[in-house]
């Protein structure tokens, strides 16, 4: 096919793909770079500080939180319930609920939580409506599996995560009713919304800096690579490296550090911890 330079865009999976053509390409002897460009909106691509499409989402998860937070605000014991993105990540959930700090909660699979007991989930929910008569929820696609289950494998071996925003509102929906507490639940999954629209400008400009040390790399023979940015640097990573494992919250770190003194939410543990 007389290719030169193979851009192989996308995350984890694409980049061992990439690796395994490289290999081969060694075998025969040829002379075709494979370069990798990270694009995962969720941002867990190990050692790059960050991967194009992410600015967007946080930007429009941050929309999704306000009118959440309007719903909320407008009936009594108002719940508005957001559903975002983040399989093994939560920092989607975690930049967006400090943009303008409407969350009360944010649930990321990072974090352990348990949904019953005297310190669990519900019943922090319930003491936070008896106080303030109104929250804000933000769950993470990944938070919670050991409730709502893995639900087996796609064709490229993904993990099928079990659905949390439906098993959250499920649960909390059952919960007040056996108390006899009305409550006005609006649950919102704006997934296709966030990941269907024009990139930001500040997106779009990462983009095209990706893009030209991409074509640098390949122009000056490099090969099983990716490009990304790191410490503020444009840096060339081999694929070996960004494939040994996967970016996730700290949990002792600044963002999440952040996110539990803006909510002031509890660790949601039945058991006290001191």
């Amino acid at each position: 096919m007389n290719v030169g330079i193979l851009f192989a865009i996308g995350g984890d999976g694409t980049f061992r793909a990439a690796s395994k053509i490289a290999e081969e390409i060694r075998n025969r002897n040829g002379k075709i770079s494979v370069i990798g460009i990270p694009k995962t909106i969720d941002n867990d691509i190990l050692f790059v500080s960050r991967s194009f499409g992410f600015n967007t989402a946080v930007s429009m998860a941050t929309q999704a939180i306000g009118a959440a937070h309007v719903e909320a605000n407008g009936a009594p014991n108002g719940i508005g319930l957001v559903k975002l993105m983040g399989r093994h990540s939560g920092f989607i959930a975690a930049s967006a609920a400090l943009d303008k700090r409407y969350a009360n909660f944010v649930l990321i699979p990072e974090s352990d939580f348990d949904i019953d007991g005297p310190h669990g989930f519900l019943a922090v929910l319930e003491k936070r409506l008896i106080d303030r008569r109104h929250a804000v929820i933000v769950a993470a696609e990944g938070a919670g599996q050991k409730y709502c289950g893995v639900q087996g494998t796609d064709d490229s071996g993904n993990l099928r995560l079990g659905d949390i925003g439906l098993y959250l509102k499920q649960r909390i929906t059952e919960h007040f009713e056996s108390i006899g507490m009305e409550i006005n639940l609006k649950y919102i999954d704006p997934s296709y919304l966030i990941r269907s629209v024009p990139a930001t400008a500040n997106d779009s400009v990462f983009c095209g800096f990706l893009a030209q040390n991409a074509v640098h790399a390949g122009m000056a023979g490099k090969t099983d690579m990716v490009v990304g940015m790191l410490n503020d640097e444009f840096v060339y990573i081999p694929i070996r490296l960004v494939v040994s494992g996967r970016k996730q919250v700290e949990l002792d770190g600044k963002l999440w550090n952040s996110v539990i003194e803006a909510t002031g939410q509890p660790s949601f543990k039945a058991e006290s911890v001191p």
